[in-house]
């Protein structure tokens, strides 16, 4: 039996430092937009590539603090597929359920770094999600999937396997599943232990204009009410808050000396989800999900960061006096 079963994807991401770019606010729609000379030659930092995505992140970060865990992913032909593989090896993450496509090349991101802040390009391959025939898990991970997903049944397997096993589930989803409509899913919904999104994809899932403002217990609530036993929203700077059906938590975030802040949220998902593994209520699992993530924005890089389980208790005690309150 496993511990976690991550299911999502994974991808090389290529991360360039930008040294002369703007950002310049839009009026209509108040967003800032990353400006660059166009048809100019841009000078950057030295760029570095390496293994990520979110099915990846959470698959590393779990195997680091010591849960048995294997992952349900899609990789390509070429060097990119034998990297992935041998970069799962040595964070002994289980790899039996990896898929090679053998027509298709991996998935691959460039990611512009600026101010600590970052503008992903990403293109997804069409992978043909089938899920393997897995076994028991006391914890699957889904995250995020590429856009083809649409075009298989893999949710209706997850929810066979969810039944069938009695696992459970952290639910984080990706770009396209909330595009797609998380509501449309009620059965999957319904068997989510931990829903974690940020603000502004709460804000999605509802159907809620993302500029207006919503208090905070709205949100949490009515992602509860589609189903989840417990919600958790992050919101950046401003921390993360809970809600278990009763009560309603606040958590700051941790002290980090920020260099940029992918893959923050994968690890805060996936340190939550590690306390809660270990036996932590809600809130003492937020606190290891803001240790990790803290963690992660100090590196280039989704991964790098990720702690152990004996770094994250020093974390912890680091930052003892942060702690989860109800509000």
């Amino acid at each position: 039996m496993f511990d976690l079963i991550s299911i999502g994807d994974v991808t090389i991401d290529t991360f360039i430092p930008l040294i002369n770019a703007k950002l310049i606010k839009d009026p209509e729609d108040n967003q800032l937009n990353l400006s660059l000379r166009y048809g100019d030659k841009i000078p950057v930092g030295p760029s570095v590539s390496m293994v990520a995505g979110n099915g990846a992140n959470a698959a590393v970060a779990a195997s680091r603090l010591k849960l048995k865990t294997a992952a349900y992913l899609n990789i390509g032909n070429g060097e990119d597929g034998v990297r992935i593989k041998h970069k799962f090896k040595e964070e002994n993450v289980d790899t039996r359920y990896i898929v090679f496509n053998k027509n298709l090349p991996s998935n691959h991101s460039v990611i512009l770094d600026f101010k600590g802040n970052r503008t992903i390009l990403v293109y997804h391959q069409p992978w043909k999600y089938n899920l393997p025939e897995l076994d028991k898990a006391k914890w699957i991970y889904l995250t995020s999937l590429s856009p083809s997903f649409i075009d298989s049944n893999i949710l209706d397997q997850i929810i066979n396997y969810l039944e069938r096993t009695n696992a459970k589930l952290l639910y984080n989803p990706g770009t396209f599943q909330i595009k797609l409509g998380v509501k449309k899913k009620p059965r999957l919904l319904s068997l989510v232990d931990v829903l974690i999104v940020n603000k502004e994809e709460a804000k999605l899932i509802l159907g809620f204009d993302g500029g207006k403002t919503l208090p905070i217990k709205k949100l949490l609530k009515e992602l509860a009410d589609l189903g989840p036993r417990n919600i958790i929203i992050t919101d950046g700077a401003e921390g993360s808050y809970g809600y278990n059906g009763e009560n309603f938590f606040k958590l700051g975030i941790f002290k980090a000396n920020l260099v940029q802040v992918t893959g923050a949220g994968d690890g805060f998902a996936s340190g939550t989800l590690a306390g809660l593994f270990y036996g932590k209520s809600l809130m003492e699992a937020m606190r290891w999900g803001a240790a990790n993530s803290a963690s992660v924005i100090e590196h280039i890089g989704a991964q790098a960061g990720l702690l152990s389980y004996n770094q994250i208790q020093e974390r912890l005690k680091e930052n003892s006096k942060i702690i989860t309150e109800e509000i």
